[in-house]
């Protein structure tokens, strides 16, 4: 059996950081003869980074050799370090090297830190390494999951992105709307999104590129996130305006990556001035994204 060498997160987001680790895990596996390993759960909370299905993808790019998704369960959770470490990582998977930050803990209630795990790896015959910590961005900036939900619930999706290492994405099912943006000139598809759990951005304008399903095109266009003040609207709705497109929607799967935000939502005293607003938009989205 060749084995592993394995790392455990939650990777939510697969930011700049984890990109970070991951490399060095398919560094050290590759040095050693093994194989590369990322270990990571189906939890997902309310402001959510990335889905489990984009997680996959994103883990896939940084050329990791396998993934693991583990079910976060009861039984999971009353594991205890030394358990998870003998019935999961060898036993389970057969890894022999687990690389891990000095500062990660796991198992139940997460009692244990890398001192206990290195002396559990000697006795379980999983050596047990620590990771070194992610080399800072400008200004000093550390990309950690929790800052670039800040940065998503504010907005600020281009920030967010430059942490993230890749444009902020989600990802849903074009339905039938109000038709209120075709009879303003800008036709919009109402996305509803597949995770419910996944952050949506602060509401505003945001210039965005779409790609349909069954397409690797990334088409330009802009995304309003709000509830169209300008109308008395009272839910929140995402659309999106994909430039120069005339085909039908209506069903097809669509994801969205956020480039940069334009405005923040406003409410227009009448029709003409919000069809101008959107006029200057749109050729602002198209400079960004050109």
């Amino acid at each position: 059996m060749q084995g592993f060498v394995a790392t455990i997160g939650m990777f939510d987001g697969v930011h700049r950081g984890h990109q970070f680790v991951l490399q060095h895990v398919v560094d050290e596996a590759r040095q050693r003869g093994l194989l590369s390993m990322a270990i990571t759960f189906d939890k997902t909370g309310p402001e959510t980074l990335t889905p489990l299905a984009q997680k996959r993808i994103l883990l896939m790019k940084t050329g990791i050799d396998r993934i693991e998704v583990l079910t976060f369960d009861d039984a999971l959770k009353q594991m205890t370090a030394r358990q998870f470490m003998q019935q999961v990582l060898r036993d389970q998977y057969g890894v022999k090297v687990l690389l891990t930050g000095y500062d990660n803990r796991f198992g139940h209630n997460r009692l244990e830190g890398f001192g206990d795990y290195v002396r559990y790896g000697k006795e379980l015959g999983i050596e047990v390494k620590s990771l070194p910590q992610a080399p800072s961005l400008r200004e000093g900036e550390i990309a950690s999951s929790s800052f670039i939900r800040q940065l998503v619930a504010d907005g600020d999706v281009s920030k967010a992105g430059e942490l993230l290492g890749h444009p902020y994405i989600i990802a849903g099912s074009v339905e039938h709307g109000e038709h209120i943006g075709t009879k303003l000139g800008f036709p919009t598809a109402n996305i509803v999104m597949d995770d419910q759990c996944q952050l949506i951005p602060a509401a505003g304008v945001y210039a965005v590129k779409i790609r349909m399903e069954n397409s690797m095109e990334w088409k330009h266009g802009m995304m309003n996130i709000g509830t169209r003040p300008t109308f008395d609207g009272q839910r929140q709705t995402l659309e999106v305006n994909v430039f120069r497109l005339k085909e039908n929607l209506y069903g097809q799967q669509l994801q969205v990556a956020f480039i940069e935000r334009l405005r923040g939502e406003q409410r227009f005293d009448n029709i003409e001035a919000l069809k101008e607003q959107l006029r200057q938009d749109a050729i602002e989205a198209e400079r960004i994204l050109a």
